[in-house]
């Protein structure tokens, strides 16, 4: 299935789905902008100044932990917002599914492209406030796009697969909702993987967001690089949920009309 014909659709899509999800909000997009930081405040006095968390490579004291819990949010609420939204894609556009002609499938790549959005705003905000607290980022922050690629792929493989189970079993939406508040207690967003004992750590590498939070930190923050080889072998196999996601899709499109 050639994606790279449907460039155009797409994004007429992605910008008409931004549109329509601030349409009417008083602020508009800038709530794209507004949610983040709130968010950001609101865990860092609890995490930062409540329970005192920390990372063994910070100074102590909570602005610099702000930045460091910002860069894994940002990654969470990326993964987040696309596994959400994957349930009721289809099921939210009937007439799409009822057109012969058109692409059904890039219903995920819209979702992905609306939360690509997000994240370079996420993003923005987070250089923005490394900027006046830290000075430049290293310059391994270049490598950002590569160690979340992965991430991505394995985002829209898991919203293939769900925008089809979610035509025929609506609870998997209330289901996915649980697992999503589940993660983000479960990666090492609020704290380091090396706070945990090893065997543990073995189990939460299983996690989708653990390697891509860990890394993104790596380059954005420590000015380290990841392990090329397990960087190489993660994309392959998130290549792989990709292509699976897309044969699933593929196939159980053709009840997806006669459900609706």
């Amino acid at each position: 299935m050639r994606l790279f014909p449907h460039r155009d659709l797409i994004w007429v899509l992605v910008k008409r789905d931004l549109a329509e999800r601030y349409r009417g909000s008083f602020f508009g997009v800038l709530w794209s902008f507004i949610s983040p930081i709130v968010m950001l405040l609101i865990y860092t006095f609890v995490f930062g100044l409540i329970f005192q968390s920390r990372w063994p490579q910070e100074q102590e004291d909570p602005v610099s932990f702000s930045v460091i819990l910002f860069s894994g949010l940002m990654i969470f609420n990326f993964f987040a917002e696309i596994v959400n939204k994957s349930p009721a894609l289809v099921t939210n556009n009937p007439n799409y599914v009822k057109k012969i002609i058109f692409p059904v499938h890039v219903l995920s790549l819209v979702s992905l492209g609306s939360s690509l959005i997000n994240l370079s705003i996420a993003l923005g905000i987070w250089v923005g406030f490394y900027l006046i607290l830290e000075g430049l980022p290293p310059v391994t922050s270049l490598f950002f796009p590569l160690v979340i690629l992965p991430l991505l792929l394995k985002a829209l493989g898991v919203s293939w697969f769900l925008a089809s189970i979610g035509v025929y079993i609506r609870d998997v939406s209330h289901i996915i909702a649980m697992i999503t508040t589940a993660l983000l207690f479960l990666s090492p967003i609020f704290f380091p993987l090396s706070a945990l004992p090893e065997p543990m750590q073995s189990w939460l590498v299983l996690n989708p967001l653990t390697l891509a939070v860990e890394d993104t930190r790596a380059v954005l923050i420590w000015g380290n690089l990841p392990s090329l080889p397990r960087l190489m072998l993660d994309t392959a196999a998130s290549a792989f949920v990709a292509m699976a996601g897309l044969y699933w899709f593929q196939k159980t499109r053709k009840g997806f009309a006669d459900v609706l």
